[in-house]
């Protein structure tokens, strides 16, 4: 579990560069026109902790994975996304050798809106009573090839759960 003195982005309220926030629209529509999630990393410096001004997009591979194994994998693309776990940890590592850390986690959903489900946090979570890596989670609503919001969540450890966080877009 992260530590919030170590890591304080995981307390939300997180100031997002407009310019960041565009890219994660953008990503977000291109999914949408592939019919799959988008997904990928906010990064920011150390000082200030609350700043985040880079995007790292990801590939899902979530529509790859359902057509070699759909037994194995039941849902396709546009249900859930699924990151390299190898290019997350060697995300995660960079950030914290360049003292520019990860600190949000972002991925769209397609035509439902913009909310933790539980699928989000069993991902967040990743078979642990509590996420094990020092994240914030974005998560853009598409709605007919437009990003209608966005919503921050951050794991609450007193309750248990995720609850939604402000963020501030800043330029």
């Amino acid at each position: 579990m992260a530590d919030d003195a170590q890591h304080p982005w995981v307390r939300g309220r997180l100031r997002i560069a407009r310019d960041v926030l565009d890219r994660v629209a953008e990503h977000a529509c291109e999914g949408y026109a592939r019919d799959e999630e988008s997904c990928g990393f906010l990064s920011g410096p150390l000082d200030p902790w609350d700043r985040v001004d880079r995007t790292i997009p990801m590939i899902n591979r979530a529509n790859k994975l359902h057509a070699l194994d759909p037994i194995a994998y039941p849902r396709t693309g546009r249900m859930y996304f699924d990151i390299d776990s190898l290019k997350f940890q060697q995300s995660i590592d960079q950030g914290i050798a360049d003292a520019y850390p990860v600190k949000v986690l972002y991925h769209s959903h397609l035509d439902v809106g913009a909310y933790f489900s539980e699928t989000d946090a069993a991902v967040a979570k990743m078979g642990a009573d509590a996420p094990p890596f020092a994240l914030c989670y974005l998560v853009a609503s598409v709605r007919g090839r437009e990003v209608d919001d966005h919503k921050l969540f951050v794991w609450n450890p007193n309750a248990a759960c995720f609850d939604e966080s402000s963020f501030e877009v800043v330029d």
